[in-house]
């Protein structure tokens, strides 16, 4: 079955053509665009069918993609957001990541680059392209909790230098010789002992205590 996808966007022309580029892939499926954040909560409210992925425009009139994102956070937590944007400056990609955009796309990309960027972000929970890692990296200083005084094994450790890769947990699984299961439970630990919440907070924790390279 199809993933399915819903645009915010208030170019109705590139809504539409985006809308048969991604009704082209094999996995996914556009239901309905909206307008700008506040048409997307009138659907919504509405019954519209909710999606799996919203792809989420950042400039638009009456509620921008910061305001929606945050929003979808707050009211949608299980609906992957990915920004896809022609923004790509570093304040606009790290208010994205924190208002939990879980992903970050140009609208420039390739429609292949599109379609694996959905397929990483349906199966991995996020998508960051080099450039926005880069960013997300170097405006991470400070935001690391210490490790001094917390125990971290050494099959924890080789864990986080896989963290910051662009490796799945499966993969990741045979790199380190065990069970997808056993990678998942190294990763639920660390995140537990450090409060941390997604995959990059995993990366961004590795590089900043030496355990993986940028």
């Amino acid at each position: 079955m199809k993933k399915t996808i819903v645009l915010v966007d208030d170019h109705t022309l590139i809504a539409k053509a985006l809308e048969g580029i991604i009704d082209n892939f094999a996995d996914f499926e556009v239901i309905y665009c909206a307008e700008n954040g506040q048409d997307l909560i009138d659907k919504f409210a509405a019954n519209r069918r909710i999606p799996e992925i919203i792809l989420l425009d950042i400039s638009m009139p009456v509620m921008d993609g910061f305001e929606t994102a945050l929003w979808l956070t707050e009211n949608h937590p299980e609906i992957k957001v990915m920004a896809l944007s022609m923004q790509d400056d570093d304040q606009s990609v790290i208010r994205m990541i924190k208002n939990g955009a879980k992903g970050y796309l140009l609208k420039n990309s390739h429609p292949k680059d599109l379609e694996n960027a959905l397929s990483e972000l349906a199966k991995e929970g996020f998508y960051y392209p080099d450039w926005a890692s880069k960013i997300i990296f170097s405006n991470a200083k400070g935001q690391t909790k210490s490790i001094k005084g917390t125990k971290i094994s050494e099959r924890e450790k080789e864990f986080l230098s896989y963290a910051a890769t662009e490796l799945s947990y499966k993969e990741i699984a045979i790199e380190m010789g065990c069970s997808p299961r056993t990678v998942e439970s190294y990763r639920d630990a660390l995140c537990e002992k450090f409060d941390l919440k997604t995959r990059v907070g995993l990366a961004i924790f590795a590089i900043k205590n030496g355990f993986a390279e940028t």
